[in-house]
């Protein structure tokens, strides 16, 4: 065997061992070069494929994304890298392991480099393939975990919307936008009335579905631009963003009226409910927070104390309105 035969043949051993895709481009995106990794991901034979345009081969590489990536690799004889974050893949391969993989494609990381020739142009292009999916379902896996600690970390489990510490959070961030803003947003304080009375006769699960109930309505009654949140037991606090009391007072309505009109069946057995209501305006004359909160606060009482199931505006924003 020749000193050629025995070169080549050590290439070719080399390429076809090597666990990773190697492709070697023309300047048309002609494939020269085809290792075994790519014969056995892409199912082509590399008597298939040589000589051959890479995007008439896979029609799911966008050319002119493509072209546009390797410039770099052709015109300024400089090295271009491409990881899975930015495009999950480049070649559209199923994934090496189907069965026990949560993935259905393989996941890529992808280095292209020049290759020059002895007058010192580059004329072709080296792609290096990595199979890089065990690292990126790890990190995805992570970053999943983190999502769903955050969210448990704000959302009240009962009901789904925020808990009091996240909401007090968001309140206090509110606060703040509102001073320097001149557009109102209105505070709102909602209670279950005879909350107390619903437990006793009914149990404290039946308790629950009344409380999930109400987080339904709320949810159901304003934008996804306010903040709402379980203030504690069956309280509820509301921000309406960018809403004067005047708004405000009309989406509280809409809450008392269908949570009075409302049955809920538990075991059987229809429950009813009422709720109580109060609101404050926002004024730059608050000198917190929970001043602001307080004023609802006083509201809400002042809607208990007149005989429940009814809105009730503090005295720095209307005057109350009783239930039509």
């Amino acid at each position: 065997m020749t000193e050629v035969v025995k070169h080549m043949h050590l290439q070719s051993e080399l390429l076809s061992s090597i666990e990773v895709g190697i492709v070697v481009l023309d300047r048309d995106f002609c494939i020269e070069v085809w290792n075994q990794f790519m014969e056995n991901h892409a199912e082509k034979l590399s008597s298939e494929v040589l000589g051959k345009s890479l995007f008439s081969l896979f029609p799911e590489i966008e050319r002119s994304w493509l072209t546009r990536k390797a410039q770099p690799v052709f015109n300024l004889n400089t090295p271009v890298f491409i990881i899975w974050e930015q495009r999950p893949y480049l070649f559209k391969f199923a994934t090496s392991r189907p069965i026990t993989s949560d993935a259905k494609q393989m996941f890529q990381n992808i280095t292209m480099f020049p290759l020059t020739a002895q007058t010192g142009e580059v004329e072709r292009m080296c792609m290096l393939v990595y199979d890089v999916t065990d690292q990126a379902l790890s990190k995805l896996r992570v970053e999943r975990l983190n999502d769903e600690l955050k969210h448990m970390s704000r959302v009240d489990g009962l009901t789904g919307l925020f808990n009091r510490r996240y909401w007090q959070e968001q309140f206090e961030r509110l606060f703040k936008l509102s001073l320097r803003r001149e557009t109102p947003s209105t505070a709102l304080m909602l209670d279950i009335d005879h909350f107390k009375k619903i437990n006793d006769t009914y149990g404290h699960q039946a308790g629950d579905e009344v409380i999930k109930t109400l987080a339904q309505v709320i949810r159901k009654s304003i934008r996804e631009t306010d903040l709402p949140g379980r203030y504690g037991g069956e309280e509820f606090a509301i921000v309406l963003v960018d809403s004067s009391a005047h708004n405000a007072h009309c989406v509280a309505e809409r809450i008392r009226r269908l949570c009075e009109a409302m049955f809920i069946e538990f075991e059987g057995r229809q429950i009813q409910f009422t709720v109580s209501i109060g609101l404050c305006e926002f004024s730059p004359k608050y000198p917190s927070p929970m001043a602001w909160l307080e004023k609802a606060d006083q509201a809400l009482y002042r809607s208990k104390n007149n005989g429940r199931n009814r809105t009730s505006c503090a005295p720095s924003t209307a005057s109350e309105v009783k239930p039509i």
